[in-house]
């Protein structure tokens, strides 16, 4: 949650293709190692395939792929963030995620009308932290159902 007093929330800072990213915390479940993906069949290109984490199969999206990187091979630095969007347990495949850190709210800026096209829907806004830029990533615009084809959850 955020320190109300000091306009501080903490966010997981998370690397992807040399770039530091940033999730707040809130919106995490777990962070997870990963030691293989199992590939599905006609799956769309940004599924990595699927992984078993705590009784339940989550699918593995690489953002990598997400976000127009080529993909990269699974090193024992590589991270599964998982996160629950629209009632669905996804996992974003990242290199590696390792620092906790508390940003003000009064350091995150909306990203500049320059990246603001298909580069910048993915961000909710750019920090700068300790001479460091970190983009912070919106779960929302990266884990769009309609956009990566992901199928409907059954029941629904």
């Amino acid at each position: 949650m955020p320190d109300e007093a000091n306009g501080l929330e903490p966010y997981i800072i998370f690397e992807l293709a040399g770039t530091a990213y940033a999730v707040a915390s809130r919106e995490i479940k777990q962070i997870e190692m990963v030691e293989s993906i199992t590939p599905m069949p006609n799956a769309p290109p940004s599924i990595a395939g699927v992984i078993f984490s705590r009784g339940q199969v989550i699918p593995a999206l690489d953002l990598r792929v997400r976000f127009g990187f080529e993909a990269a091979p699974l090193r024992l630095r590589s991270r599964l963030i998982v996160v629950e969007r629209e009632g669905r347990t996804v996992g974003m495949l990242v290199d590696s995620a390792r620092d906790f850190v508390k940003i003000p709210a009064a350091a995150i800026q909306p990203p500049s009308e320059a990246i603001s096209g298909l580069s910048g829907k993915y961000l909710e806004g750019i920090a700068t932290v300790d001479g460091r830029i970190i983009l912070i990533l919106s779960v929302a615009e990266a884990i769009n159902f309609a956009e990566i084809s992901l199928p409907a959850p059954r029941g629904a």
